[in-house]
């Protein structure tokens, strides 16, 4: 018998036992706005979704139902599991059409397998955004699966999605998660394994297979169609202008840029990066086999199955400037090759300006101008002392934010002293010369900027990040003994 949830850290009241709760939904009362669906049925399949035995509300995630501009104090679990467990606040369900590159092989048999787009709403801050379900049931391109999700599977997108916010990765985010009740069936768990629903709040459900599809079954009008829907209502700062196609891939290869440089200081490596996995709004989602890097390994690779290292982390920028590439195929009905061409021969200058900004940032030091020789330097020579020595790559960046002294500036010696890592490795002739340099710089800086490089440390680094043996830590005492309260206390930490 499993025991009750608990719900301490994120409910501000109990469910209602009201039979007319559904008059009383808040989640009714949104914004919603249905922009795919008056694009017409060439781009859905509309879905039922699944019936389940059993509806645990497990997270429900109150910072951004402010951003829908509910209270969470009005918002009860049971508004939560009649909207996202039995799917009765709005209607129709839309399986969206896609295909794919998947480890380079173009793959026509794709779709919304498990999953459909619940409905789209615009929120306080003027964006569109949807509501897309993973685990609710079988679709047309179900291929044969049961369209369910494992209840791990759902707690690790949650621990990523948030992860990866609080270290400023343009990500979706999970508004709630659902235990279902059906004991599924596995070959990467132990099984049977506990099932559930989850709710992703992301900027777009469209993704470079979409278009890639419309290419396939030679349907040129709807990819002209379904490009000016997406500059209507995700670039719609280009929809006036003359060349608004071709600034349109530009930014859209700007955004990926930005995107995979955040992915790679942040140390995530997401591990299926095929073109049905990049959305066209340059954001981050649906995270599986996805790992932080234990270690600054540039051959690190997340998915099991993934036996040549294609998605490896060091590989993730050529990825998805690759991807881009392929988008180019489908996208020449409407833009002009050359014009993509110029666009894509950014992606580097794009890729390292971001990586730098932001590695630099974990050192300590922002808004600083490229070309600064003693900051180059200084960031080669974290990657090469990284790079040699067995060394956490998180608790590193960490250990430098929680140990930072000003006292730094006065004495070399100083620097990482409160670390295990100076401790074990400050004799080493990497660590001497990378201390050396940050030494200098902080010589050259006034004592009041010093303290500002303390602050940078402590918003850029945070303590806690979700290595797999942090991962394993919270699940455990849920399959074993339904504890959900250390998966609770993680969340809070990082989301505080």
């Amino acid at each position: 018998m499993k025991a009750e949830p608990i719900f301490a850290l994120f409910v501000m009241t109990l469910p209602s036992s009201d039979p007319n709760t559904s008059l009383q939904n808040p989640f009714l009362s949104l914004n919603y706005e249905p922009a795919i669906l008056a694009l017409g049925d060439d781009y859905y399949d509309e879905v039922e979704a699944a019936e389940f035995p059993q509806l645990i509300l497990r997270w429900r995630n109150d910072v951004l139902l402010a951003r829908l501009g509910l209270d969470a104090a009005n918002v009860s679990n049971e508004h939560f599991i009649e909207a996202f467990g039995k799917f009765e606040v709005h209607k129709p369900n839309l399986a969206l059409r896609y295909h794919g590159y998947q480890f380079g092989e173009y793959n026509p048999q794709l779709g919304d397998g498990r999953g459909f787009l619940y409905a789209q709403v615009r929120a306080n801050d003027g964006v569109l955004y949807d509501f897309g379900t993973k685990g609710s049931g079988k679709t047309p391109y179900s291929r044969g699966g049961d369209g369910m999700l494992t209840l791990k599977g759902g707690v690790r997108e949650v621990l990523a999605a948030e992860m990866l916010h609080r270290m400023g990765v343009n990500t979706s985010r999970c508004l709630s998660m659902i235990e279902t009740g059906l004991d599924l069936w596995r070959g990467d768990e132990p099984s049977p394994t506990r099932s559930s629903v989850m709710v992703r709040f992301s900027k777009s459900h469209i993704r470079f297979g979409t278009f890639e599809r419309l290419n396939y079954i030679k349907r040129p009008d709807l990819i002209g169609k379904l490009l000016n829907h997406v500059i209507d209502i995700y670039y719609s700062h280009l929809s006036s202008e003359q060349d608004k196609y071709a600034l349109f891939y530009s930014e859209l290869v700007q955004r990926v840029a930005v995107l995979v440089a955040q992915w790679m200081a942040a140390g995530f490596c997401h591990a299926v990066l095929n073109t049905d996995n990049m959305s066209v709004t340059g954001e981050s989602f649906d995270y599986g086999p996805y790992a932080f890097i234990p270690r600054f390994d540039p051959q690190f690779t997340a998915a099991y199955f993934d036996y040549y290292g294609r998605y490896s982390y060091s590989n993730q920028p050529g990825i998805c400037k690759l991807n881009l590439e392929l988008l180019q195929k489908p996208l020449a009905a409407v833009i002009p090759t050359v014009d993509m061409e110029t666009g894509l021969s950014k992606f580097e200058d794009y890729y390292h300006a971001q990586y730098r900004a932001l590695m630099l940032k974990k050192l300590g030091f922002d808004n600083l101008e490229p070309g600064d020789a003693e900051y180059e330097e200084l960031l080669k020579a974290t990657l090469r002392f990284l790079n040699n020595y067995p060394v956490s790559y998180h608790h590193f960046f960490s250990d430098l934010a929680t140990t930072f002294s000003s006292k730094w500036r006065d004495d070399a010696s100083l620097i990482l002293s409160g670390s295990e890592i100076a401790q074990s490795l400050g004799a080493s002739e990497l660590f001497l010369h990378w201390s050396g340099l940050y030494h200098k710089i902080l010589t050259n800086m006034a004592p009041s900027l010093v303290e500002k490089v303390g602050q940078t440390l402590i918003q850029a680094n945070p303590k806690t990040v979700i290595l797999r043996p942090v991962i394993e830590s919270v699940w455990e005492p849920i399959a074993q003994e339904d504890n959900w309260e250390p998966f609770y206390n993680l969340l809070k930490e990082i989301q505080s």
